[in-house]
């Protein structure tokens, strides 16, 4: 990884980490978010799972249009760290702690393998 990816990198993660905080307090359900990216690809590789705990609180998140928020917060979010990742709301997806544990034992490593599982919105 070149210092410049490393630069990228933390400041991706600084501002999911204050996308994800916010979240915590603004939508029922959620538990966590993450985030994959290739910087050989960047921005357009840049892909991130947001993770509510049971399906309910996804389809209640997401009927009352609180979907786009979030995905809107992530984005503001990214922008003021410099992240600047047009598109990236095509590239925020849904899934669930309920669903992993249903469909994979639990183990979100296998699950977000090429983020082919999660619930694109």
């Amino acid at each position: 990884m070149r210092k410049s990816d490393k630069k990228l990198e933390k400041n991706i993660v600084l501002a999911l980490t204050e996308a994800c905080d916010d979240a915590l307090k603004r939508y029922k359900g959620f538990e966590w978010l993450t985030h994959a990216v290739n910087f050989q690809s960047f921005p357009e590789s840049l892909s991130i799972v947001c993770v509510f705990d049971t399906r309910e609180n996804l389809v209640q998140t997401l009927a009352d249009d609180k979907g786009n928020q979030l995905k809107a917060s992530i984005e503001a979010k990214l922008f003021s760290f410099g992240i600047k990742a047009k598109g990236v709301k095509k590239r925020i997806v849904f899934d669930t702690e309920e669903a992993c544990h249903t469909e994979h034992d639990g183990n979100w490593k296998r699950r977000l393998e090429g983020l082919q599982n999660a619930h694109h919105v």
